[in-house]
């Protein structure tokens, strides 16, 4: 059915997300009225709105045609009855699914039956909404991000009873907003809080074997792979008394599923009030709101080894002796290693002892560079167990020879970018198997509501599909846990050569 065009809709909670929705429909031209059952709570939000537009006018981002323009489509409600005319009203309100339901109800009774009812709802079933409503065909939801006149992102959600106009109106509009929008089943997390849940889930669990610490993990993930924040910087700033319980409810949502399964790491941090920035206290402390990082220490300064590189992965071999030689090294060219030479493995989601058995290399002297990522930044090598100091430092001192970063971690099967990338790409790979949405719109919708620099399924295309099922089918074989089974989505699309965005015919 084709999208109705919304030219008066309502916003019922005068917060900072119903004040955000309530800005950016005034900039697009439709009339809103803003309601909060709190007094003078609508009023107040409308003049903040208009604030701010000044604000941005002032900086040259708006004229003031603009701003006048908005604010006079912007009018504060004392009543739920001054939402009778409205095409549309948006919820923006506490997430509890009573109170919705109750709230619901209250405004089946004052608008018209063909009216379209929203929900903003991050966590809330949108069916579960509807269920008690008189006409649950008109609902459906509407789910933008904070800031929401900065994240151009807004998941339009179909519950099982939406009528299709329902989801075509809200996904037009939510276009004339100027945001991207994606539409979605009503699953739980929907896209974006859903495919987040690779993130941080294997981060932790990298931190729970005491493969490294915090401020090593965190520098690997942003300067190696590319991340805006490290795992544990965005829980310091999320505050754990937010993030851990949305990881707890997906889980349990999802019937204990193992891909999202939380570690006791942020539970027992919660309960400690270790909740970040917010109380000073976090993975890190602050100081006035300042996140307190010590310098990096310098890499050794110990002689230069020669260097026998692997050659179980030829392409990634090549890559790394021509690193080494712009580096200085002398290379071990033999089939197998000298007696005085350094031994590098190259692994996919296999862990550097296991490798250095697997090739019958001295696993003394072995060390495993990652190679999935480009060499040029941070570089992480992993130590087997019983990998001695003195070949730790000196490959440390090798690979840092140029300037670049190294960060040196202990044992683990995927290192960490390989494991924290593979998690992430699978758990959306799986996602378009389950239909949550289109394959490009989950693409999309995790870009930019998670801010990372690619879509995951886009993200494994650039590492290759075959790469990232080789590293998921090694990890499940080592750990022997379902969280890294690949998904058939992923399975398929890698033997057949097919970029993960490709949707089936």
């Amino acid at each position: 059915m084709n999208a109705r065009k919304i030219n008066r809709m309502a916003v019922v909670g005068a917060g900072v997300m119903g004040a955000g929705i309530a800005q950016i429909a005034a900039l697009a031209g439709v009339t809103v009225h803003l309601f909060d059952s709190r007094e003078g709570a609508a009023q107040a939000a409308r003049q903040g709105i208009v604030t701010t537009l000044e604000k941005l006018c002032a900086k040259g981002k708006l004229s003031e045609q603009q701003v006048q323009a908005a604010a006079q489509h912007l009018l504060a409600a004392n009543a739920l009855a001054e939402l009778a005319d409205a095409q549309l009203v948006v919820e923006a309100i506490v997430e509890n699914l009573e109170i919705k339901r109750a709230l619901f109800a209250d405004l089946e009774a004052v608008v018209a039956d063909d009216c379209l009812l929203a929900t903003n709802t991050s966590s809330l079933s949108v069916t579960a909404i509807a269920a008690q409503c008189r006409v649950p065909g008109r609902v459906g939801g509407f789910h933008f991000f904070n800031p929401v006149a900065l994240m151009k992102i807004v998941e339009v959600i179909d519950g099982l009873k939406s009528e299709p106009w329902v989801g075509a109106t809200l996904l037009a509009l939510g276009e004339r907003f100027g945001h991207t929008a994606v539409r979605a089943q009503d699953t739980p997390g929907f896209i974006v809080n859903h495919g987040g849940r690779g993130y941080g889930t294997e981060a932790m669990r990298v931190l729970s074997e005491s493969v490294t610490d915090p401020l090593t993990l965190d520098r690997i993930l942003r300067e190696q792979a590319g991340f805006r924040m490290g795992p544990c910087e965005l829980f310091d700033l999320t505050g754990l008394d937010v993030s851990h319980p949305v990881t707890e409810s997906i889980f349990e949502q999802y019937y204990q599923e193992s891909r999202y399964r939380p570690t006791l790491i942020t539970r027992q941090r919660l309960d400690a009030g270790l909740l970040g920035r917010k109380v000073g206290q976090g993975f890190y402390h602050y100081v006035e709101g300042v996140q307190q990082v010590p310098d990096e220490a310098p890499a050794p300064n110990v002689k230069l080894p020669m260097v026998w590189v692997s050659m179980a992965r030829p392409q990634a071999r090549d890559a790394v002796i021509g690193l080494l030689q712009r580096l200085g090294a002398r290379i071990d060219t033999g089939l197998r290693p000298g007696p005085d030479a350094l031994c590098l493995v190259l692994p996919l989601g296999t862990d550097a002892t296991h490798a250095a058995i697997a090739e019958g290399l001295d696993p003394m002297r072995t060390l495993a560079l990652d190679t999935l990522l480009p060499l040029e930044r941070r570089r992480v090598l992993m130590t087997t167990t019983i990998t001695a100091p003195g070949w730790r430092d000196a490959a440390h001192a090798l690979l840092a020879a140029d300037g670049k970063p190294v960060s040196v971690i202990r044992d683990s099967a995927g290192f960490v970018a390989q494991r924290v990338l593979a998690h992430i790409v699978n758990i959306a790979c799986d996602m378009a198997q389950q239909g949550v949405a289109n394959p490009k719109d989950i693409d999309s919708a995790i870009r930019l509501g998670l801010g990372y620099p690619l879509g995951p399924l886009a993200w494994g295309d650039a590492l290759g599909g075959d790469t990232v099922l080789q590293i998921l089918d090694n990890l499940h074989d080592y750990y022997r846990d379902p969280r890294y089974r690949p998904s058939p989505w992923l399975m398929r699309r890698a033997r057949l050569d097919l970029s993960l965005l490709t949707a089936d015919t």
